[in-house]
């Protein structure tokens, strides 16, 4: 059986070689990678700068990278519509990898 957004996820251990296989275009990959990268940036300009307002950006940084990059490249649904808090994991836990090697960026 093909692992499928469909799929019933019970744990994250078994969620992210299916969130992996949904991240195989290195386009898709990077572009989640500079969203993440952003957010990083933007929540410590955020609270260097005690500029409060800016917190709307965060969402808006992460989901419209990964989306350009699920809708334009991938050419899938992002699995965050149907697992929004694995998916959430799933793009920190990538960004690890990515950052440490273990995938390819």
């Amino acid at each position: 059986m093909s692992k499928s957004v469909d799929k019933k996820y019970e744990t994250f251990a078994s969620f992210y070689p299916f969130y992996l296989s949904q991240h195989e275009n290195n386009t898709c990959r990077r572009l989640h990678f500079i969203g993440s990268s952003l957010i990083i940036f933007m929540l410590a300009y955020i609270l260097t700068s005690t500029t409060w307002i800016l917190l709307w950006t965060i969402p808006l940084l992460g989901y419209g990278f990964a989306w350009i990059g699920h809708f334009f490249f991938e050419k899938n649904r992002p699995a965050t519509f149907t697992y929004p808090w694995y998916s959430l994991l799933g793009d920190w836990v990538m960004y690890i990898d990515i950052l440490l090697g273990k995938i390819k960026f």
